[in-house]
Order: structure tokens, then sequence, then C-alpha cells
């Protein structure tokens, strides 16, 4: 049997019976909109960590010219 067909007919159907017709859109685009905030939000935390990998090397490339100063 196709469940993959038959799954998405449920959830609408119960979607339906519970929340009801004039809210289901509603209830769909906030769901949506919570979802791109997430991915959002998690970008901008990816991005950080990128810039702090490179500013070590540029720290550890500045006290590499101070210590051939010294000597």
């Amino acid at each position: 049997m196709h469940y993959e067909i038959l799954i998405p007919i449920l959830v609408l159907g119960l979607g339906f019976l519970i929340i009801g017709p004039k809210k289901l859109p509603e209830m769909g685009s906030a769901i949506g909109k919570t979802i791109r905030e997430f991915q959002k939000s998690m970008s901008e935390v990816k991005a950080p960590e990128k810039t702090e990998q490179a500013e070590p090397k540029q720290i550890a490339a500045s006290t590499s010219t101070t210590d051939v100063k010294a000597e």
C-alpha cells in the first residue's frame, strides 16, 4: 500500500477536524514563519564560528612578527 499518499491526507483530515478549515491556513503560516526564523538564527550562529577561526591566525601572525622584532 502507498503510505506516502495516505499519511498527508490523514494529517490534513485531522487538521480540519481539530483546528477547523478557517484556522488551518493561519496555523500553517505561523509554523512556516517559525521554521524560517529558526533556520535564520541557526545560520547566524554558524557564521561567527567561521570568523572566529580566521581571527586566531591573524593574532598568531601578529605575535610572530613582534617576536622577530624583539630578537
